[in-house]
């Protein structure tokens, strides 16, 4: 997924303080993925600030990079991802394999490239996120190329995520049929496809707030 600079620096201004995490135990977070992670300003960075403004010592790094499918992810980020050894993830990725008709035959490919990932952070004892991101009823800007069914790949990529998080015992936030959609949000950017301001700050609230809780009810950790 090509990036677009559909984030502004203004959702600084606007900061999702919802979720409690005052004094957590996350000090190394981690993020893979694609352009959905990557995008300057975006989701990930908010939950950046978030986590280092509510504890002081946070690293971080940032290994998303844009048009990357699952097994690119496994191929060319965990290993750094590994040797940085975090405490906290955040794996976001498989958009660019369901975009592409075909995806249906697939599936199971990506699916295990996405545990792939997602084991070995835990095996290190990384408490992981997965996200299943926003799906349209439909994408009318999007290239003919893709085909009508895009819309159908984005949902069924969804609700694999959402079947291999349970499996895998991510800490899983499912933005996929999130109110914001029903209500007829405007959640994308110039380009169609990205998420714009609106939507990053909505996964940023959705994720800081699964995490409040995780901080609260248990110690971090994989499965």
């Amino acid at each position: 997924m090509s990036r677009k600079a559909d984030v502004a620096p203004e959702y600084a201004s606007q900061r999702p303080r919802g979720a409690v995490l005052d004094g957590h135990p996350w000090r190394r977070f981690a993020v893979l993925g694609d352009s959905v992670v990557e995008q300057p300003g975006g989701f990930a960075d908010i939950v950046r600030d978030e986590l280092a403004a509510a504890a002081r010592g946070l690293e971080h790094r940032n290994l998303g990079r844009r048009n990357l499918r699952a097994a690119e992810v496994l191929a060319v980020q965990l290993s750094p991802a590994l040797a940085f050894a975090p405490d906290l993830a955040l794996v976001v990725c498989g958009a660019n394999d369901a975009m592409r008709p075909g995806y249906e035959a697939r599936a199971g490919e990506v699916d295990a490239a996405m545990a792939a990932i997602v084991r070995p952070l835990q095996a290190a004892g990384a408490c992981v996120i997965t996200v299943s991101v926003f799906v349209m009823r439909e994408y009318p800007r999007m290239p003919a190329w893709l085909g009508a069914g895009f819309a159908r790949r984005m949902a069924c990529l969804a609700e694999r995520t959402n079947a291999l998080a349970a499996a895998l015992g991510t800490v899983h936030v499912d933005l996929s049929e999130h109110p914001a959609i029903a209500r007829g949000d405007v959640l994308t950017g110039e380009d169609g496809l990205h998420g714009n301001v609106h939507s990053h700050r909505i996964a940023a609230a959705a994720v800081l707030e699964r995490l409040a809780a995780l901080r609260w009810a248990a110690p971090p950790g994989g499965k």
